[in-house]
């Protein structure tokens, strides 16, 4: 089912603002590993930093398989502005699905206002996959908690404006509680950012709390419900990371493609060389299959049935295309596709990562073993 005439202008306003803001500096931010300052902010002015939340609290009113295509077109210009805008809309679920009324009437309709970005706070050192083993501590101390701890992984640590964090209250997988934390807040601090592979112009650090205080208000849900509420929200996460993982191989591909067609050996374009002209259609077949189980899920998302196992297919499915797609597109163009003079390279690196967070690929995998033996 093609989306309606809205959605697909929405579709066609995202291409052209990723086209005119995006693509035109994306290398120069990746290579230099500056951050991007007016990019987040121009988003925001477009509504695209909000689109699967509720009008009612400033979102979009967009269905999930509409953000969803969003993202793609986002990715598909620059994974790591995606990653972010995917994280943002992570980190404001916890306050949409679990606060009360008043929370949500206080802090939504400025996180989804568009002026604000925000973190998911998840992760420790030794806290990745087994999210239950995280040992930040919240403690109670008057009319709030005291945090001790240091969270890592952060997309957007030390950027952004708020931090949906989990810290442990109790003992064990119940004793977990989350937390919405603002910028500034007294005993907050971060680590220098992370030397990665890829996505070098958006930062992910540590976060360090060292008897920062927060006050009661700022618990979201009960006491003991964190962990919940995290898996809650990591189960979308997955689809904006299909989804982003879909953009990238789709770039790649489109950019093998376009060589393909000017290159020539032997007298004949190298797309004409039935060898290359298959393996271009593999790529293809891979990108096209990897959006068919993002949107698959989001369907089932947006009709309100169990998607659990197919966010877990999609993020599986199109992590792993992406990283074939783009390892065949560095071979597509050969020496040329090894330099930086190239795009190619530059998603490759950035595609190895779509399969670790999010939850690994193999914790995909036994995700999706365990629901077929349910």
């Amino acid at each position: 089912m093609l989306p309606g005439t809205e959605a697909r202008d929405l579709i066609q306003l995202t291409r052209d603002i990723a086209d005119k803001v995006l693509a035109p500096v994306v290398d120069e931010h990746e290579r230099a590993e500056t951050y991007p300052d007016g990019v987040f902010p121009t988003l925001g002015e477009a509504g695209l930093l909000s689109l699967p939340y509720p009008e009612e609290w400033g979102g979009g009113g967009q269905s999930y398989e509409v953000y969803l295509q969003v993202l793609e077109e986002i990715a598909a210009r620059w994974a790591a502005v995606a990653v972010a805008v995917s994280v943002h809309s992570l980190s404001c679920h916890p306050l949409l699905a679990f606060g009360t009324e008043a929370q949500r009437q206080r802090w939504l309709p400025e996180m989804l206002g568009g002026t604000l970005i925000g973190a998911y706070s998840l992760s420790e050192p030794q806290a990745g996959s087994d999210a239950a083993a995280l040992a930040c501590q919240a403690v109670a101390a008057g009319e709030g908690y005291r945090i001790n701890g240091t969270k890592a992984w952060i997309t957007h640590g030390g950027r952004a404006d708020f931090y949906s964090l989990f810290a442990r209250t109790g003992a064990g997988s119940h004793g977990i509680s989350c937390f919405l934390v603002p910028k500034g807040t007294a005993g907050l601090s971060f680590g220098r950012p992370e030397r990665k592979m890829g996505l070098h112009a958006v930062p992910t650090t540590t976060a360090h709390y060292d008897n920062a205080f927060l006050p009661a208000e700022r618990r979201i849900g009960a006491e003991g419900q964190g962990l919940h509420i995290a898996l809650s929200a990591l189960d979308s996460g997955r689809l904006g990371i299909a989804a982003v993982a879909t953009g990238l191989a789709q770039a790649a591909l489109d950019e093998a493609v376009g060589y393909a067609r000017e290159r020539t050996t032997f007298g004949k374009r190298i797309i004409d060389h039935q060898g290359l002209g298959f393996l271009l259609a593999d790529m293809a077949a891979a990108v096209d299959s990897a959006r068919a189980t993002y949107l698959d899920a989001a369907r089932r998302r947006d009709a309100g049935v169990d998607y659990a196992r197919q966010a877990s297919v999609a993020k599986l499915v199109a992590t792993d295309a992406a990283m074939k797609v783009t390892t065949d597109a560095v071979q597509v163009l050969g020496g040329a596709g090894y330099t930086r003079d190239f795009r190619v390279e530059r998603y490759m690196r950035e595609a190895k990562i779509t399969q670790i967070f999010e939850g690994t690929n193999q914790i995909q995998r036994l995700v999706i073993s365990r629901s077929l033996v349910k």
